[in-house]
């Protein structure tokens, strides 16, 4: 589970009751996307003809553009979760990082879903090298736009966690 039980409002849209504008969820899909397409040769490594995680992060990139609807970004982003299901280790969770960075349209909190998965990728086939998921969080961060660098190393900070805690670790 990576949504908290209370949500910041800082994450939630404007017209939703929040302060979260437009353009801060669109940088905050676009980076989602960039985690789950740095891990995405893990998955592809294991199923080569599978591109549902693939079009996962298209969706996300595409919703971000506003040249895709929000709900099909979402459905395709279900359909890489499903990818995800059948597997095990590394792939799976690169599966599920595409599955979460399309999903970021519709709670803007995926972002992290797609970044934890994405370290949880990194950490290779036992889960243990932490220095590898060290790597991959310093690689994200860095890439974070400056609009909402603050928001999101806050937002790793309160829900580590509930991510796994590979923020932290």
């Amino acid at each position: 589970m990576i949504l908290p039980e209370v949500r910041d409002p800082r994450m939630i849209t404007v017209r939703r009751g929040g302060s979260l504008t437009d353009d801060h969820h669109s940088l905050l899909a676009l980076w989602a996307a960039d985690c789950a397409e740095h891990v995405l040769p893990i998955f592809e490594s294991v199923c080569l003809d599978d591109v549902r995680p693939r079009a996962a992060i298209a969706a996300a990139r595409e919703w971000a553009a506003g040249t895709t609807p929000m709900m099909t970004a979402r459905a395709t982003g279900g359909h890489a979760m499903g990818a995800a299901r059948p597997l095990r280790g590394p792939a799976r969770f690169a599966a599920y990082a595409a599955g979460q960075a399309a999903c970021v349209g519709h709670v803007a909190e995926h972002d992290l879903g797609a970044a934890a998965y994405a370290i949880k990728a990194a950490r290779g086939p036992s889960g243990t090298d932490l220095n590898a998921g060290r790597t991959e969080r310093d690689w994200q961060r860095e890439r974070l736009p400056a609009e909402v660098r603050d928001l999101v190393l806050e937002d790793q900070a309160a829900r580590d966690s509930i991510c796994w805690s590979v923020f932290s670790a």
